[in-house]
């Protein structure tokens, strides 16, 4: 199994957030879930790809050729994967992987998590999409979710695509429980 991971190439301001990213990456190698991020080696990025590395885990990264030199590609994973754009990178590591979770980070971190998660809800795909709420992170995002839900713009089953913990073990476990919402294939891959 491969875990797709989103998160920011910058540290954040809690040290909170790498020691998340830390022990995140322990918690898949130990499970044997590889680990398919967005190939940089600084901020949560470096921490998480360092620490999955470091437990014996695999490391794939998938990064623009436009960005190997601003996010530092991390030159010491398993796999790195340079593409022409980032609309490849994403397609790519949605493809790599079997489930989706952001950790704390920045528009890219945000833009990546729903799209992943808009593609679950139009049946593109079915695999769980995840949020590690490192301390209370995510919660203003969640209570935009709610409210969108509440103002009739997310039906409640699409709602619930989106899981939540803020333990690595127990997302991991729910991750591995999720039962994607029946509904209908609005369009096919090629058509995004």
């Amino acid at each position: 199994m491969r875990l797709c991971v989103f998160c920011g190439c910058q540290p954040g301001r809690l040290a909170a957030y790498g020691d998340a990213a830390q022990r995140f990456g322990m918690v898949l190698a130990q499970r044997g879930v590889g680990l398919v991020y967005g190939g940089g080696r600084v901020g949560m990025m470096g921490v998480l790809a360092d620490s999955v590395l470091a437990n014996g885990g695999e490391v794939i990264g998938v990064i623009p050729q436009a960005l190997v030199a601003r996010e530092l590609a991390h030159g010491g994973i398993t796999d790195l994967r340079v593409v022409a754009s980032m609309h490849e990178r994403k397609a790519l590591m949605a493809a790599l992987a079997d489930a989706f979770v952001a950790l704390p980070g920045g528009f890219g971190t945000f833009e990546e998590f729903c799209e992943a998660t808009t593609w679950t809800q139009l049946g593109l795909h079915q695999k769980p999409c995840g949020l590690l709420n490192v301390e209370g992170f995510f919660d203003p995002l969640l209570r935009l979710f709610d409210h969108a839900a509440s103002e009739g713009f997310i039906l409640p089953e699409h709602r619930a695509i989106v899981v939540v913990d803020d333990d690595a073990q127990r997302l991991l476990d729910r991750l591995a429980a999720y039962c994607p919402p029946p509904q209908e294939k609005w369009i096919d891959l090629d058509e995004t």
